[in-house]
């Protein structure tokens, strides 16, 4: 620290000590003053309440409230439930709150300032907050804060169950429009599987087995109908030389011929068709049943009996056992060649058929594929909500139950034994700063409209020259005494006023006009 800075330093202390009487007498002035402000100024008290929210000790799934918000979110949400206008005004009205304000002030303004005297504070934890209220009665303060727990607690109620109720109309709605989806959407893949069975992919693979099968059997059956037509030639030729070796009978001779009975080409054909029907049906099927019926009827008629006839003529030929039995056998050949020829027609009939099944059968795949995919997110979607409607249902017998999660008072509010405004120890510390900032700045201006040395270094300092000497002040007695008189007059005020000082403050704090 160079020379002029600690000069400059020494001439500050000796002013502050100079003037200290200056400083105790604004100290002193401060001191009521700060008590009087703190004594006048409307008292404002806080009553907190304690709130925790348990969690629901029944929690069937995970449709709960507790699990699709947050608990903040919700302190926040039922904050402004809470501080809407409609319940501060009842609260207003009911504990008589701002009784001046309302005679001044639109109904308004006084909710408005209600508002700011509530303070909700949730805890880091989050599970944990405070509700605090800010008046100046302590006794309604402490109601008011109560109160406003206790509409904490049963908004929540009302808010979960409201939720419940939205959440349950809103899937039970979801549900009901997507079974109809649903239904219509099976009415369609019913019909049209109905429409397009034997076209389905599901059955390729017994079409390709049935039509390689039937095409086996149009192999055979042709196959068949080549060695019938040979053996029909063979049997032919050899009736042609049977009646040649028999000759021709004589006028008048008499023959025996057999005969077919009337129904027997319809018992044949019959039996052809029964034959036909088996190859794609089974016995149970009805037209199976009747054609068997019939065949019955006709076979207790006796139309597969072969009948004689004898006939009387001029002229005839000789009847040969031999003949009769090729002719029979040509007719027989003559039918089975007939009925193959018909089971071979509908056997082309069926393979055609089947070959449409099997050509369609990717072009219905398709569609079908088409149809099942949108009918999987459909009952995908369906089964969701199932679910959630369930867990909707049981959220909202849970919450009308009032078995959910809940606020619960921790601690509730109690009287407030001191204001919390105004602080009387921040008070009188600013007091007391403002008096010392005013005497120092009080006597920095005196010094500066002061134009004297009060130290020679200062006078040298200025002047730039030595000194050679100085001239010491020297009293005269006269003027000692009048000092003494003065200084003990001084201390004397000064006392008088530390003591008035601190009775006034004892008197105060005596009357409970101040609370550490």
């Amino acid at each position: 620290m160079d020379k002029q800075q600690s000069l400059l330093l020494k001439k500050y202390v000796d002013l502050l000590y100079r003037w200290r009487v200056l400083l105790i007498v604004l100290l002193l002035i401060a001191l009521p003053a700060g008590l009087v402000y703190y004594i006048i100024t409307p008292k404002v008290y806080d009553a907190s309440c304690l709130l925790s929210y348990q969690q629901q000790s029944v929690n069937p799934n995970k449709m709960a409230p507790d699990l699709t918000a947050r608990i903040q979110d919700t302190v926040s949400t039922l904050s402004q439930i809470v501080t809407s206008r409609t319940n501060l005004e009842e609260m207003i009205s009911r504990f008589d709150l701002y009784k001046e304000a309302r005679e001044k002030l639109p109904i308004e303004d006084v909710i408005e300032i209600m508002r700011k005297n509530i303070d909700v504070q949730p805890s880091r934890r989050g599970d944990i907050f405070t509700i605090t209220f800010s008046g100046g009665d302590p006794s309604t303060v402490v109601k008011v804060a109560n109160d406003l727990a206790a509409k904490f607690i049963e908004e929540n109620l009302k808010y979960r169950e409201e939720r419940a109720v939205e959440t349950s109309s809103y899937t039970s709605n979801e549900l009901e429009m997507a079974k109809m989806t649903m239904d219509r959407k099976e009415a369609t893949m019913r019909d049209y599987k109905l429409k397009h069975y034997n076209e389905m992919p599901d059955q390729r693979q017994a079409n390709l087995s049935r039509l390689t099968a039937l095409q086996e059997q149009y192999q055979a059956v042709q196959v068949s109908i080549l060695e019938l037509e040979r053996t029909r030639v063979l049997v032919q030729e050899q009736i042609a030389l049977r009646k040649k070796a028999l000759g021709v009978a004589g006028n008048g001779a008499t023959v025996s011929s057999v005969t077919r009975h009337p129904s027997y080409e319809q018992l044949q054909k019959m039996r052809r068709n029964l034959e036909l029907l088996l190859v794609t049906h089974t016995e149970s099927h009805p037209e199976v049943k009747r054609v068997r019926k019939i065949i019955e009827k006709l076979e207790a008629e006796g139309a597969d009996t072969p009948q004689r006839r004898v006939v009387a003529g001029r002229s005839a030929p000789l009847a040969d056992k031999d003949l009769t039995q090729l002719q029979s056998q040509l007719d027989k050949i003559n039918i089975d060649i007939e009925t193959i020829e018909l089971e071979k027609k509908q056997m082309s009939e069926s393979i055609k058929k089947y070959e449409e099944w099997v050509a369609a059968t990717p072009v219905r795949e398709a569609e079908w594929s088409a149809l099942t995919r949108e009918y999987g997110q459909l009952k995908s979607h369906y089964d969701h909500l199932i679910s959630q409607d369930l867990q909707a249902k049981s959220m909202l017998n849970l919450e009308r139950r009032q078995k959910g999660s809940q606020f619960k008072i921790v601690d509730p509010a109690r009287f407030p034994e001191k204001p919390t405004k105004p602080d009387f120890l921040k008070i009188m510390a600013v007091a007391v700063a403002g008096a010392m900032a005013a005497g120092v700045a009080v006597i920095l201006a005196i010094d500066f409209l002061d134009g004297s040395f009060r130290d020679p270094e200062e006078a040298e300092l200025f002047l730039g020259i030595p000194l050679l000497s100085t001239i010491e002040f020297v009293e005269i007695p006269t003027e000692k005494r009048k000092k003494l008189y003065l200084s003990g007059g001084v201390i004397l005020v000064l006392l008088t006023g530390v003591v008035l000082v601190i009775g006034l403050f004892w008197y105060a704090w005596s009357r409970g006009k101040i609370v550490f």
